[in-house]
């Protein structure tokens, strides 16, 4: 058995070129997975050049993987900038449509399950809003890590989120033009001055409604029968997505099957897991892992 990678660009615009990683099994050609990023991060959180990660994981398991670098991010191109004037509203209606429709043309179907980091799962939720005949084509979906607001009141989330995320980074994304996110070491990857703004608004417990046209995500989505969802929490991920956020992310994602699962020594796992190692750490493969295989076998 080989695990095979390859490149795909999307020409998005003269502008845009847009990168999807495929990932697959050259002996077992089985359905299409879409995977998605989070905020100050790119595609690379789901897999690395010597096949370690979930989508060469997935691969082994025969699925045909498609890792998102959404603009601007990893190997899409050119890279964020000052000049960079397109944010998460961009994600939602044009990169993740793009992605599909590429993945449908070289797979000659849509993608049948997706599966996000953190924010990733925001905006996959978000484009099932807008595109709601997209849910007919996708069996089952799987979310490491995603909450829209924050409820906890852990210490870090104040550090992370009130002091960095709502404080310092407003003011360096108003210095610098973007977010300089991995200068600072804050992500693997940066962020709009738009993106983080709208990603910003939300995390605040703001309503779910777009800051470019008023589209009301939260009242579209609570009446849809979303594909059913695998959540996971680590129980080391204290500032971004504790069970109580994650929670509150399901109560609003419509009428769908979903299930939170939460990782950690104490709950029988291999090790305690946090936002990151979650997807990250070799024991992954023996705990979510294999129970995200269970998940999408069951649907």
């Amino acid at each position: 058995m080989t695990i095979k990678q390859e490149s795909v660009y999307i020409q998005l615009s003269e502008q845009q070129t847009l990168h999807l990683r495929r990932i697959y099994n050259d002996e077992k050609i089985g359905p299409a997975v879409l995977f998605v990023h989070g905020a100050v991060e790119n595609g690379k959180i789901f897999y690395t050049h010597s096949n370690k990660g979930l989508a060469p994981y997935l691969a082994e398991q025969g699925y045909v993987c498609y890792v998102a670098d959404l603009r601007g991010r990893g190997e899409s191109k050119p890279a964020i900038s000052k000049y960079a004037q397109y944010g998460q509203t961009e994600a939602i209606i044009e990169d993740i449509p793009a992605f599909i429709a590429k993945i449908t043309e070289l797979e000659g179907k849509a993608p049948a399950y997706w599966v996000a980091h953190s924010w990733g799962g925001v905006l996959m939720n978000s484009v099932f809003a807008r595109y709601p005949e997209y849910i007919n084509d996708v069996k089952a979906c799987a979310y490491f890590g995603t909450k829209r607001s924050l409820y906890n009141h852990h210490p870090k989330k104040y550090l992370q989120g009130n002091l960095i995320w709502y404080f310092l980074a407003p003011i360096l994304a108003k210095k610098h033009g973007y977010l300089p996110a991995k200068r600072l070491k804050w992500g693997s990857d940066d962020e709009t001055k738009k993106s983080h703004y709208q990603s910003m608004q939300w995390a605040k417990r703001q309503p779910w409604v777009d800051s470019d046209d008023g589209f009301d995500y939260a009242k579209i989505v609570g009446d849809l029968q979303l594909p059913p969802t695998l959540h996971i929490a680590g129980v080391k991920d204290k500032a971004l997505a504790q069970p109580i956020d994650i929670q509150k992310f399901i109560d609003e994602s419509g009428k769908g099957v979903q299930k939170l699962q939460i990782y950690g020594r104490k709950h029988g796992h291999k090790h305690d897991y946090d936002h990151i190692n979650m997807l990250t750490h070799p024991s992954a493969k023996l705990d979510q892992f294999t129970d995200l295989v269970n998940w999408f076998a069951t649907h």
